[in-house]
């Protein structure tokens, strides 16, 4: 029997991977567009009223203007565009100037090849930026993540001219110094984080790494800076070693299913107890994902291995079974639930700590009888 699809006349494709797919993608538009009177989704994020939680990570499907339209038309509530790498820029300096010498004084009557040509700098990658938040009517958060504390300020002013909505402080230490404390880091940071907010009139975000003795009190140094709200958490790129060839290797690096649930931990404690906002990312690949990012305390979510995984479309997907799950629960808005099972509204004190773990030790025998063991 054919299963018809609830938002059109035509029939609705089987399950993918746990995946709801609807019939096409005008379909899918079209049910946003129905739903809209039915659940209120709106949230807000930076200061900035979102139509939505679902926002669009930072990666490489941002860099066509096409796609940008193809993420608003599917639901997206902002959108962040690819970061602005100092490093990057510097190496792609160093390698233009080493081109442009590489053939200087090839005779005793050749000094240079080549006219005085500077490296463009981070000029094309704002003009890129400024042509994203002309193509769409979402917001456009940048992303920054530079080397000096005077470059941090520098790029953050000039990001900020480009029109974006916001911008997003890309942090990420990897110790490799013995004598650095991670006192220094954290200073370093909350230093850059000052001068950002003098040097700009935007909201300005911390994206997190999760690797700090204590995240939370970090956080709330931030929160002394000025820092409007924290990205949980940044994925960083870890080493691997081909052992045929034995060399280092660089493996394409997406997250996993179920891989929230450290973001979920954090968000949870942070509700109710930051005054900045609180974004979600890493591993939320359904719609259900975000339904528990959102109970847990979020005020966001960020997505992008899910676009990747199941194509732009899968957004409207995904806010049709939050919707779906709101209508079934009876909440009429995202406000009616979020938080509702962080730390501050839960009597208990041990959900969010360790001590869970020892529960589910001392009961290892109940649980075992509903798991099968293969």
């Amino acid at each position: 029997m054919l299963n018809r699809c609830k938002y059109c006349i035509g029939v609705e494709q089987k399950p993918e991977n746990g995946v709801r797919l609807y019939c096409y993608q005008s379909c899918l538009i079209t049910n946003l567009k129905m739903s809209k009177s039915m659940s209120d989704l709106k949230t807000t994020y930076l200061g900035l009223q979102l139509k939505n939680p679902i926002i669009v990570g930072s990666s490489n499907l941002v860099n066509d203007t096409d796609n940008l339209k193809k993420m608003q038309d599917a639901g997206a509530a902002a959108i962040v565009y690819k970061s602005l790498f100092e490093e990057q820029i510097q190496l792609e300096r160093f390698e233009f100037e080493e081109s442009l010498d590489m053939y200087n004084e090839r005779n005793a009557e050749m000094v240079k090849i080549f006219p005085n040509i500077k490296h463009a700098g981070p000029e094309e990658h704002l003009l890129k930026l400024r042509k994203a938040t002309e193509s769409v009517e979402i917001p456009v958060i940048a992303s920054l993540n530079a080397l000096y504390e005077v470059s941090w300020e520098d790029y953050a002013r000039q990001l900020a001219q480009t029109g974006v909505a916001a911008l997003e402080l890309n942090f990420y230490s990897t110790p490799t110094n013995f004598d650095k404390s991670a006192k220094s880091i954290e200073d370093s940071i909350l230093e850059v984080v000052k001068s950002v907010k003098k040097a700009v009139d935007i909201p300005v975000s911390v994206k997190l790494s999760p690797f700090f003795t204590n995240v939370l009190s970090f956080i709330a140094s931030l929160e002394t800076a000025g820092t409007d709200g924290y990205v949980l958490f940044n994925r960083l790129f870890q080493p691997e070693i081909n052992i045929n060839l034995e060399k280092h290797s660089v493996p394409w690096y997406m997250s996993e299913s179920g891989d929230y649930r450290l973001p979920l931990r954090f968000a949870g404690l942070l509700h109710n107890n930051v005054k900045g906002s609180v974004c979600a990312t890493t591993g939320i690949h359904q719609g259900e994902d975000v339904i528990k990012l959102l109970l847990a305390g979020a005020d966001a979510v960020q997505v992008v291995t899910a676009l990747y995984r199941y194509r732009i479309s899968h957004l409207a997907s995904m806010l049709a079974d939050i919707e779906q799950w709101m209508e079934e629960k009876g909440y009429k808005s995202v406000a009616d639930f979020r938080g509702k099972l962080s730390a501050s509204v839960l009597n208990d004190p041990f959900v969010y700590k360790r001590s869970q773990y020892a529960d589910a030790i001392l009961h290892s025998d109940e649980i075992m009888k509903h798991t099968v063991l293969r």
